[in-house]
């Protein structure tokens, strides 16, 4: 196994990489609303915490040297379904022309009092 590191990202809050390259696949970890050079979740409502995360999601894919177009599939945590239709089109925006697998789950709470959590599987370039 590989990790990923990149100061792009937030730091890891916990015991864990922000993502790790294994058998062909970039798997990452989670990413919410972190700003990456304070660690701290940043202040604004669904679109903003959306724009952050996807923003930490390309500093990973990034140093990893892949890119949207690499991606096969995403999960999307959200605090409140109700925020779909918003996170949907930053989303969609941000992929560009790719269209990888996704799942989207309402969940109860989100590490740090996230609205928005989002992971992903890429293949790696060999």
């Amino acid at each position: 196994m590989q990790q990923i590191t990149t100061d792009q990202a937030p730091a890891a809050i916990g015991p864990y990489s922000q993502g790790v390259i294994a058998n062909g696949f970039l798997f990452s970890a989670g990413q919410i609303a972190l700003d990456p050079a304070t660690g701290q979740l940043i202040d604004g409502d669904i679109s903003a915490q959306t724009e952050r995360v996807m923003l930490n999601l390309v500093a990973v894919l990034s140093a990893a040297g892949l890119d949207w177009r690499d991606v096969i599939k995403t999960t999307v945590y959200l605090h409140d379904m109700t925020d779909f239709p918003v996170v949907n089109e930053i989303y969609g925006r941000s992929l560009g022309e790719a269209r990888p697998a996704r799942s989207t789950i309402q969940v109860t709470a989100l590490p740090r009092g996230g609205l928005v959590e989002i992971d992903l599987i890429a293949a790696a370039k060999q």
